[in-house]
């Protein structure tokens, strides 16, 4: 797929807990989050959620994440969460909407890649590295995360950011990476009785800390 990726200003979040939360608190919060981005976010939004059998749930919606009703879901102990700020306001439909899923791993990304080189199925830039990552996975996905992000960005002539988000088995993992506009593309954590990832610290809330950038870890 010689040319560029770009998802390139959208909004991440993760919230995990041992116990089912609503998650219509988080989602506000990120909601508010996006709508005051300095990037317009407004290009639609998805959320996927484990329900009580322990499987995935997507849900996707065109619309601004501002303007839903977060009252629809349901309590779960794993939310991940996408706003979409699509590059050029093109190929705005909701099938574009992360995340996207295997039924087993869920995947949100963030990023802006040019000049890439290497080919693999997908709509949209964001899909086909979701797809390259799988290719590698044997059984370890922190392992094949690392080895497909390291061949990108070999084969990448420049990486603006490159912030992705897979779960799987309520694990986390989370791989970052920007040679520009640290501000933005800095992801962050709080951990308390729930580990929240996003890519702000919710407005007026306290207990957050920097992830560091060339970074992966799982949680």
């Amino acid at each position: 797929m010689p040319g560029s990726i770009r998802s390139d200003m959208c909004r991440l979040l993760v919230v995990r807990s041992k116990e089912p939360f609503a998650p219509a608190p988080y989602l506000e919060r990120f909601a508010s989050i996006a709508e005051k981005s300095k990037e317009f976010q407004g290009h639609g939004w998805g959320c996927a959620w484990l329900d009580k059998a322990g499987f995935w749930q997507i849900y996707r919606n065109i619309r601004p994440v501002w303007e839903d009703d977060f009252s629809r879901f349901p309590e779960t102990p794993l939310l991940v969460t996408h706003a979409r700020s699509a590059f050029e306001d093109k190929d705005i439909v909701v099938e574009n909407n992360m995340p996207f899923s295997d039924g087993k791993t869920v995947f949100i990304f963030n990023g802006e890649l040019r000049g890439v080189r290497i080919k693999e199925k997908g709509r949209i830039g964001a899909e086909k590295i979701f797809n390259f990552i799988r290719r590698f996975e044997a059984g370890d996905l922190s392992e094949a995360l690392r080895k497909a992000t390291g061949i990108i960005r070999k084969r990448t002539k420049y990486i603006r950011g490159m912030n992705i988000i897979m779960v799987k088995d309520r694990r986390i993992y989370l791989s970052t990476f920007f040679q520009d506009d640290p501000e933005y593309f800095t992801m962050h954590c709080k951990e308390n009785r729930k580990l929240i990832i996003c890519s702000e610290p919710f407005p007026h809330d306290q207990g957050w800390t920097d992830l560091p950038n060339d970074f992966v870890r799982v949680w």
